[in-house]
């Protein structure tokens, strides 16, 4: 803060970030708080003078700490080293799925470090509708992709196909592994 005055463009930043994670409206907020809408959007665009009770109010409205709104966000760092982490093996396949990064409240993604050697491969059944699969290939190759068409995958290649149908993930070289990531629409 600067001569006492309350910082103005963490507050709007850390108001539009946190209503967009709740997926509120502008008017939902303000209406929530029991502030007027436009006060909300003053403060969102960086204009007015809060109170320490307007900020608590929204904090309330939004079900965030009052650090989350004046305090500025400070990059969070997670190391996962190989061969670590909360992983799930196949009953079929010589596959592992091992989560790095769950999805987030509101946010419409997961984050998978795969293992997989040769053999009959990992058949996916169709999963939620819109949902659509990326995959970057780290080492090794395989076969990716749509079930009927699959694409074969080398080092440092990337695909991305519809995850709502079925998929497969089949290993064509020993230690082959990859980062998958499901996008939710």
């Amino acid at each position: 803060m600067t001569d006492g005055n309350a910082p103005l463009e963490v507050i709007a930043t850390s108001l539009k970030r946190e209503r967009a994670r709740a997926g509120l409206s502008l008017t939902e907020v303000a209406r929530r708080a029991g502030v007027a809408k436009s006060t909300l959007s003053q403060l969102e665009s960086g204009t007015g003078n809060p109170s320490v009770e307007t900020l608590w109010a929204l904090c309330v409205a939004l079900d965030v700490p009052f650090a989350h709104i004046v305090d500025p966000p400070r990059p969070r760092v997670h190391v996962i080293r190989a061969g670590e982490g909360p992983g799930v093996a196949s009953e079929k396949a010589a596959y592992r799925a091992t989560l790095v990064s769950s999805c987030p409240p509101n946010a419409r993604r997961d984050m998978y470090r795969i293992d997989a050697e040769p053999g009959p491969g990992r058949e996916s059944d169709a999963h939620m509708h819109g949902l659509v699969e990326h995959v970057v290939m780290g080492g090794g190759r395989a076969l990716v992709g749509v079930a009927d068409n699959p694409v074969e995958l080398g080092p440092g290649d990337y695909i991305a196909y519809p995850g709502d149908v079925p998929h497969i993930f089949r290993a064509l070289e020993p230690g082959t592994h990859a980062v998958l990531i499901s996008e939710h629409t």
